[in-house]
């Protein structure tokens, strides 16, 4: 047969394959994290967080035709184009395999056997479909992030290199090597992820230029690749546009011309030299030159996708991340300024003291009215104790902890260059990226989030005394384990058949293998040590490290030959070709595939997208709602900006609320919410100005009313300000004791409160603040506050910390999954009851009508963020039952809990479910509802029972204590769960939780000694 054909042919079965996998499986509407905002702002084509990613926005918005008009298909047509990039990746991966393979296998002329055909073919299969299946990629495909086109275009230019190199001897041959620097520019506009190629594409133009490599060849390549990738990142990227915008500052402020005239020049120049270099390079036959000037010139011209970002913020769209609008705000977003820096070389540890600041730092410079105007300069604080590749940095208490206990060091320890070392082995490579990496090739615990406690978010084999001897013991795996549907064994296959590729590799092909593997280097352990990670992350960060998978699926594609030349050579060649083609599916793809189906199959979810919804219904009209994290506010724009939900309702972001260009956002109308009450006025919140104000107490006696705090706090009057250690003054703060003045009649006439509740109503609403400073997005809150004369509703998320709050938390009644600020006379309850104040009568209208529930009772598969979601919507419907109880309407408690009942899943998501449920069980006994109460209490006693003795048997195994907290907390619960059952006349229950309590008991008396439950 026909090689090529035959390549061309399989190559698109494995991309069918690949692609109908994904359609089948993935999310129908927006997931989490960022995909809301990204499918917002590719539909309506907006500025989206720092760095951008226009040409996938503009990708993702060609996708967005095929819903035909209907905005609640947007995010699954995006989500389609997720799937068709990653298709198309598993595509040209399978070509690259058959490439290196058919390279390794066949010398340049002869005709290819065969045995060879299928082993190549089959190679080219297996690799190319583990990668289908492995578990990081198929997350990534299934939803609208940039990540599945960030793949492809790495695939794509992978695959060319290999194409420029079987033709590199033919005229003309050196497009293939233009057509890769287009692509990388292009790439630019979806993700940085692809520049790390570079450094491999190096060796391959090395190996096929050198009649001989040598060691110094080899040194001298490896830091060409790394110098053509620093120039791209640096040079092209950002000191291009850094030149253009110094360029910008010169002939304003100095020639007195306008905003854009010195990048036009910069431009022109630019443009100039180009066009000389080029031609200067052909007419004296510069070969190399002019490879090197054009494909810059293409670089440049992929990355000219940016403009879309510039010409976009210009417009004010209702997502305008940063606003980059001029020279030198397009220069910050671009930098990520926005996210801070972080030590790589040299720098401080976790526990160096600040003995300084550096002086003249950076300028930074905002655009003002006819010229730029200084904003300060950049800090850069001078610390003791700095130390050489500092990976234990970050001075936040949570990280300096997990410091200390991770690598056990005491609190006066200052940790040293080995210390350090220590940690990046330890923690940022063996535990954040090899824990990654065997999930996608060795199998999966669970889908829990890895915090480094040892017993939860692990990889996993399914060889139980492997995995005993790497977790603990493995006896008594508990619901977490067993139960969770990412529970994945590849019992090490695909991880072998890649290390025998790789090995048959290195022996036949040293060239190519070192290639593999320096790709493998650059988007694996090369990212690690540049992201330098902090602990705790909010999520799992395995999909940045999808790049280092692929390069490992070759070798699981190229594996197959390893079987059939070692493992087979009895055989006939075509015979173990065939058999060896089917081992490598059997023990790479299909298992993949059956144990990661069930934990990707995101098709029936719709919770990101019915929780957004909810927020959104929890709001009365024209309400202002503060969010605070990703998933409290990007499925809200995604959801308000695509399919038109709630309109009228503001959503303020309060991470991004201590920004310029945010708190200008809130000042326009945006769909149908009117401008915000902001009376400041933009000169006096612009970068730079009231940043950050502290708090001087100066013994103000009672309470300030909010306006005068806000008036003296935008006061220009020196007399109402403060010096500052480097001689400047500030405004400040003078108490923390504040009040707003309540017109009763007004608070009933606007709606927020009901005329029947009139008796409730406070005169003053007073409160202390609760931090000693003031930023710029804190004084705009209490604008609005002191401004608002309670004509538009004012809510919090229930998940905005509650330090966010401001001190108003006595004053924060839940309508929902918001809580909704209402001038009540407070309550004198302790602080836990005061945080679970309800506004029962439409807390129950928003659960009985209008709420969604994102199919969670019947969905095939809920990822932990939406299964931490039951646990939200579980304690709004205890708290709502408990509530009607206390109130005496014991028919609408029943029908909320049969309500609750209707749409929640029973399954337990951790101990934390076992929290809720009690609650849910002792409403359900004041009910009268003993059999629905007893079962709950009986299921969640044999969950702690299971899941603590599985704590105990690896504690045992560890010689010391883990999962502290979750022993603690089910013990607790199970204590309490005793007491009602006991209270409730079930003795049989409380006697068989009791027994099991003894149990757990005696396990952990060494720990914790004898305590008892309560009697």
């Amino acid at each position: 047969m026909n090689y090529s054909k035959v390549n061309n042919i399989v190559g698109w079965i494995c991309f069918l394959i690949a692609t109908i996998t994904y359609v089948l499986t993935l999310e129908p509407s927006a997931s989490f994290w960022d995909c809301g905002e990204f499918i917002a702002s590719a539909f309506r084509m907006q500025v989206v967080h720092q760095p951008g990613a226009p040409l996938f926005l503009m990708i993702q918005r060609f996708f967005s035709i095929f819903a035909f008009g209907d905005v609640t298909k947007i995010a699954y047509w995006m989500n389609v184009g997720s799937a068709v990039s990653s298709g198309a990746t598993i595509l040209f991966l399978f070509w690259t395999i058959t490439a290196l393979a058919k390279k390794t296998l066949v010398k340049a002329g002869e005709e290819i056997s065969k045995s060879d055909l299928i082993s190549i073919i089959g190679a080219g299969a297996v690799g190319a479909l583990a990668y289908t299946f492995s578990d990081s990629f198929w997350f990534s495909a299934v939803e609208s992030e940039v990540y599945a086109q960030s793949s492809l275009f790495t695939a794509i230019v992978f695959w060319a290199i290999l194409k420029w190199e079987s033709h590199a001897d033919e005229p003309r041959a050196d497009r293939w090597l233009l057509f890769i620097a287009y692509i990388m520019g292009l790439s630019i506009g979806i993700h940085l992820l692809n520049l790390l190629t570079i450094p491999a594409i190096a060796f391959i133009y090395y190996f096929k230029r050198t009649g001989k490599a040598t060691t110094a060849g080899i040194f001298k390549t490896l830091a060409v690749g790394i110098l053509i990738l620093a120039v791209i990142q640096y040079g092209i990227i950002q000191y291009l546009v850094s030149f253009g915008a110094y360029f910008d500052l010169f002939f304003v402020n100095t020639l007195g011309l306008g905003f854009g005239t010195g990048v036009l020049f910069f431009a022109i120049i630019i443009i100039g030299l180009f066009v000389w270099g080029i031609r200067y390079s052909i007419k004296h036959q510069k070969k190399l030159l002019n490879l090197g000037l054009i494909s810059t010139v293409l670089i440049i011209f992929g990355y000219a996708s940016f403009s879309m970002i510039i010409i976009r913020a210009k417009a004010d769209p209702n997502l305008n991340n940063s606003a980059p609008k001029d020279a030198f705000s397009f220069l910050s977003y671009l930098n990520r300024e926005q996210y801070g820096d972080r030590p790589l070389g040299y720098g401080p540890n976790y526990n160096s003291e600040r003995v300084g600041i550096k002086e003249g730092g950076k300028t930074i410079w905002r655009k003002g009215n006819d010229k730029y105007e200084k904003a300060g300069t950049k800090t850069e604080y001078e610390y003791n104790n700095n130390t050489l590749l500092p990976r234990m940095y970050s001075d936040d208490a949570p990280h300096a902890s997990f410091y200390k206990e991770w690598m056990h060091l005491d609190d006066a320890k200052k940790p040293n260059l080995v210390d350090n070392m220590g940690f990046l082995f330890s923690y940022q490579i063996g535990y954040m990226y090899m824990r990654y990496f065997g999930w996608n090739f060795i199998g999966r615990q669970n889908d829990e989030q890895g915090q480094g406690s040892g017993y939860e978010g692990e990889w996993l084999s399914g060889i139980k005394a492997f995995d005993s001897w790497k977790i603990g013991d493995q006896s008594h795996l508990p619901p977490s384990t067993v139960d969770n549907k990412a529970y994945n064994r590849f019992f090490f296959l695909p991880l072998i058949i890649g290390l025998l590729g790789a090995i048959w590799h290195f022996q036949r092909n040293q060239k190519d293998a070192g290639v593999v593997a320096l790709l493998f280097f650059f988007t694996g352990i090369a990212i690690v040590l540049y992201l330098n990670q902090k602990p705790l992350e909010p999520r799992e960060r395995d999909y940045a490290y999808v790049g280092s998978f692929y390069a490992f699926a070759i070798w699981i594609g190229l594996g197959v030959i390893a079987i059939r030349e070692w493992l087979l050579k009895k055989l006939t060649p075509t015979t173990g070709a065939v058999a060896a083609t089917i081992i490598g599916l059997l023990v790479a793809p299909v298992i993949m595939a059956e144990q990661g189906w069930d934990d990707h199959d995101r098709s029936t979810k719709m919770v990101a997208h019915d929780i957004a919804l909810d927020y959104l219904e929890s709001c009365a009209p024209n309400a202002i709602l503060f969010t605070y994290g990703d998933n409290d506010t990007y499925p809200l724009w995604y959801i308000q900006e695509v399919e038109n939900v709630r309109p009228d309702v503001r959503i303020v972001n309060l991470s991004l609320f201590d920004t310029d260009w945010y708190i200008n956002g809130l000042r326009q109308k945006q769909n149908e919410s009117a401008p915000l009450p902001i009376t400041m006025k933009p000169e006096q919140y612009v970068q730079g100005e009231r940043d950050v104000m502290p708090f001087d107490d100066y013994k103000i006696a009672g309470s300030v009313e909010l306006k005068n705090i806000v008036e003296l706090l935008l006061s220009n009057d020196d007399n109402d300000k403060v010096a500052m250690q480097d001689g400047t003054k500030s405004n400040f703060l003078p108490t923390k004791n504040f009040k707003i003045t309540i017109d009763p009649q007004q608070v009933i006439s606007t709606g927020t409160v009901s005329a029947a509740d009139a008796a409730k109503i406070t005169p003053e609403m007073d409160w202390t603040f609760n931090k000693g400073y003031v930023t710029k997005g804190t004084l705009a809150m209490l604008d609005i506050l002191a401004h608002n004369n309670w004509k538009r509703p004012i809510y919090f998320a229930s998940t905005v910390p509650s330090e966010q709050y401001n001190g108003l938390d006595k004053y924060l009644y839940s309508e929902g999954l918001a809580l909704r600020l209402v001038p009540f006379k407070a309550d004198t309850a302790s602080n836990e009851e005061r945080a679970e104040q309800l506004n029962t009568p439409v807390l129950y209208n928003n659960v009985m009508t209008k709420f969604k529930w994102g199919n969670m009772k019947t969905a095939t598969y809920l990822d932990p963020q939406s299964s931490d979601d039951t646990f939200i919507f579980t304690n709004i419907f205890s708290n709502l039952t408990g509530s009607l109880i206390k109130e005496g309407k014991n028919a609408e408690a029943k029908k909320v809990v049969d309500k609750y009942f209707e749409v929640m899943p029973q399954r337990f998501f951790g101990i934390r479910t076992v929290v809720v449920k009690y609650y849910i069980a002792e409403n359900l006994y004041k009910l009268g509802e003993t059999a629905r109460a007893n079962e709950i209490l009986t299921q969640s006693g044999d969950y702690i029972n299971k899941e603590l003795i599985f704590l105990s048997d690896i504690s045992q195994s560890k010689g010391a204590l883990t999962g502290s907290q979750n022993i603690q907390t089910g013990l607790y619960y199970l204590d309490r769960m005793i007491k009602a059952s006991r209270a409730a006349g079930q003795e049989k229950v409380s006697i068989q939780l009791e027994k099991i309590f003894a149990s757990l008991e005696a396990k952990f008396s060494g720990y914790y000694g004898q305590q008892g439950p309560a009697q």
